[in-house]
């Protein structure tokens, strides 16, 4: 996600932003704006939030169109995260010339593709772990009734999520217990992207789960261990994707499986439970970031489902700290989201 702006004479001239992967970078659009005005973008300023592309990819050099237009300085906030090419736009800028600062609100430029640059730089998707829960914690009673615990401005805030993601991530219990669509409602363009991973050792997802048998089931992967009944793979196999992992202590290994995304170019991770899943990309450290709704309810008991299950650490230096926390208020509720350090 980036944006540019054109200035000259103290008056903006040109404005672009990027639409999407394989159409033209911002800062092309700006230059475009402005000629279409029938403005001269000769010596004027660019404002952009992610340094000029420097080398031909999917469309060509930016840096190359910037001289060509004639622009006499460029002020850049964020620098590209890939390690081979950071710096290179500048350098060849300001070879051409081109009075280059950088630097400016570098921070937040940053925050509007932190999902993308994880991935740059480890090729990995960017993961965060989504939970609507009470005020003590729980998602569900103890015979799975969990509907709806939040309100209708939170569940809105929660598509917003999974708009923004590549892939959403659950356990088989969550498809036991739920029967889920795993959808982005509203929003049919992005429902026909968005996949679906269900964590599911022992092959348990019934052919009958939605995430299996819907218009989507193209999307869904069913993620597997060799411990899995070969018929119960090969049944699966017949509708969805399934992939046959690795195992760490009886389970899907994560390392293994946000490597496997990685390689398919999936940015970010939704991971939406149940409590055993969302614990173990948080004690294995595999999350980068948490987004929690807290409905202004307590359940209470023993047996109702926690929102981070597991066995936990035995003391408080073991717990995980979180920080660059913002609480939003949603009708009633309160989102909590959080880097995980």
């Amino acid at each position: 996600m980036v944006g540019a702006v054109l200035v000259k004479n103290g008056q903006i001239i040109g404005k672009g932003w990027h639409r999407r992967a394989g159409e033209p970078h911002a800062e092309i659009e700006a230059i475009r704006d402005a000629e279409s005005r029938s403005q001269s973008p000769r010596g004027a300023t660019l404002y952009v939030t992610l340094e000029p592309c420097s080398t031909h990819g999917r469309t060509p050099p930016c840096t190359d169109a910037i001289q060509r237009a004639g622009i006499k300085r460029a002020v850049v906030a964020a620098t590209d995260p890939n390690p081979r090419h950071a710096g290179k736009g500048y350098r060849l800028l300001t070879k051409a010339g081109i009075r280059v600062d950088h630097g400016l609100l570098a921070r937040e430029a940053e925050r509007l593709n932190e999902c993308f640059n994880h991935w740059i730089v480890h090729r990995t998707p960017f993961v965060t772990v989504k939970a609507a829960m009470t005020l003590d914690g729980k998602i569900a009673t103890p015979t799975g009734e969990s509907k709806w615990i939040t309100g209708e401005k939170a569940r809105a805030w929660a598509m917003k999520l999974r708009r923004a993601a590549d892939a959403i991530l659950v356990g088989v219990n969550t498809i036991l217990a739920d029967a889920p669509r795993l959808t982005i409602r509203g929003s049919q363009k992005a429902e026909h992207r968005l996949r679906r991973i269900v964590l599911d050792s022992n092959a348990r997802t019934p052919l009958t789960a939605r995430v299996v048998r819907d218009a989507l089931a193209h999307l869904t992967t069913v993620v597997v261990t060799r411990a899995a009944p070969r018929r119960r793979v090969d049944a699966l196999a017949a509708r969805v994707r399934v992939w046959i992992a690795p195992s760490r202590k009886g389970h899907v290994s994560l390392r293994w499986l946000l490597r496997k995304l990685g390689s398919e170019a999936v940015t970010h991770l939704l991971v939406e439970g149940g409590g055993e899943v969302n614990a173990s990309f948080l004690l294995e450290r595999r999350a980068q970031r948490v987004a929690f709704f807290y409905a202004p309810k307590i359940l209470c008991g023993k047996e109702a489902r926690k929102a981070v299950a597991g066995n936990g650490g035995r003391s408080l230096a073991e717990s995980l700290n979180l920080r660059e926390a913002t609480w939003r208020r949603l009708g009633p509720d309160l989102l909590l989201t959080a880097r995980v350090e």
